[in-house]
């Protein structure tokens, strides 16, 4: 079994628990701070969860899913008339090795071997347009546009369910996180990892924490890996009726480290196979930082403030082929608070450690 190092703030865990959060809908406050107590042990031992109970109904998948393999199906050509680079808010069509995702083993970017679609909040006020933040780019194909869009809408709003059942988890009032995502610059990607009868026991998406608050996800295969607090990789068995949601960076930092960004990583598998990811963040210009006191033992500056949004265009900037070549070019530039790729999470202290050695 494959072991790296990382910070001992997970336990051994050897399988990711399963949640049932119907009760966060509940009217009574106490049956939503039930699931909330799961959820803070879940969050703090583990970082992943699977989740039932979530009102997203089949009809909803079904159609997310028939437009992803709709799109997918076409040519290169014909998809890449829809090419991110071309969109001025990161919305469109990402080809195979477009994106690359730090690789903690090898310390390099690596090219992943999938593509997608990406689409964002529909702004409609231009007075709040950002980098990561406007009118989405569609591609010219049937029922696509209104079958992703009914799906975002639902999965957003459920995210903000769990905005809430985060925030009774941390003790803080329910309404904390979610009357700061008004505008959330909340992505949603459409990921298809094509057929490979050649494909051995090697990575589709290399390890890495996602930027986010957290991200709900929606697989449709076998493949994913999450990075335990032994420095194991422990499968994350599909299952039909269940969401998986993990902690993110941006809950990380707003936890002060009571909830940690886990690592995980995606098999490349023979099989074809589909994931849905909706990455749940707060506005764009909300400032980052920590909410709860600093525990006990640790460094009280270990986080650092930073802007959502810019947080956001930072990575993406480090990690689209497109982007690199505009800032190489001169034509964007990193905010002010960039943190570098893999600045959080499990993968931290091997970075840190690797810059102190000169490594």
């Amino acid at each position: 079994m494959t072991r790296i190092r990382t910070t001992p703030q997970h336990s051994a865990f050897q399988k990711i628990p399963v949640i049932d959060i119907a009760d966060l809908f509940s009217e009574h406050v106490n049956d939503r701070k039930q699931v909330a107590k799961v959820l803070a042990h879940a969050s703090r031992e583990v970082g992943f969860f699977y989740i039932t109970g979530h009102r997203i109904s089949a009809t909803r998948v079904d159609n997310l899913k028939a437009a992803a393999k709709h799109f997918f199906s076409q040519p290169l050509a014909s998809k890449m008339q829809s090419y991110i680079g071309l969109s001025t808010n990161h919305s469109g069509y990402v080809p195979e090795g477009e994106e690359q995702f730090y690789s903690a083993s090898q310390s390099v970017h690596k090219a992943d071997h999938k593509e997608s679609y990406d689409i964002g909040f529909e702004l409609d006020n231009a007075d709040y347009k950002r980098p990561m933040l406007g009118t989405n780019q569609w591609p010219n194909v049937e029922n696509f546009q209104a079958n992703v869009t009914a799906y975002y809408q639902d999965a957003l709003s459920l995210g903000k369910v769990l905005f809430r059942g985060f925030a009774l988890a941390l003790g803080l009032p329910e309404e904390t996180f979610v009357k700061q995502a008004i505008r959330p610059p909340s992505q949603l990607r459409l990921v298809h990892y094509p057929y490979d009868p050649s494909a051995q026991d090697r990575e589709g998406i290399g390890a890495h924490t996602d930027y986010e608050c957290f991200t709900l996800l929606l697989p449709t295969a076998d493949g994913l890996q999450v990075l335990n607090g032994a420095g194991e990789w422990i499968d994350v068995p599909y299952r039909p009726d269940c969401f998986v949601v993990n902690i993110g960076d941006m809950l990380e930092v707003l936890s002060n480290g009571r909830f940690i960004a886990t690592s995980h990583r995606v098999r490349k598998v023979k099989e074809e196979r589909y994931s849905f990811p909706l990455f749940c963040s707060l506005d764009y210009d909300t400032c980052i930082e920590p909410i709860l006191p600093v525990m006990e033992g640790e460094d009280p500056n270990k986080y650092s403030a930073l802007v959502c949004g810019d947080h956001l265009y930072a990575q993406t900037i480090q990690t689209f082929r497109y982007l690199q070549k505009r800032f190489k070019a001169g034509e964007v530039s990193l905010p002010k608070s960039a943190k570098a790729v893999a600045s959080f999470g499990q993968f931290k202290a091997v970075i840190d450690k690797s810059s102190q050695s000169g490594a």
